[in-house]
């Protein structure tokens, strides 16, 4: 399985949109500071999660919530 996950900051309220196929090794990073892109934005939250059986579709995902079209879509559902 493969996971989409977005994270909001507590520190600048800023989101992050991330992939990975191990969500509990991959929050571990984030919590501890071992990411380099949100170690210094902690305390972070998972405000939303999205499971895939493939690679390819949760890198689909993945993209689409990094666009423009994304982005819109995450504030109109409040995430």
């Amino acid at each position: 399985m493969f996971y989409v996950y977005i994270l909001r900051s507590a520190k600048d309220g800023k989101r992050y949109v991330g992939m990975t196929e191990n969500l509990e090794r991959r929050m571990n990073e984030h919590e501890s500071g071992r990411v380099k892109s949100t170690k210094n934005r902690r305390p972070l939250k998972q405000i939303h999660t999205e499971t895939y059986s493939t690679k390819q579709e949760a890198e689909a995902r993945e993209k689409f919530y990094k666009t423009g079209k994304g982005r819109e879509y995450l504030n109109q559902i409040g995430k």
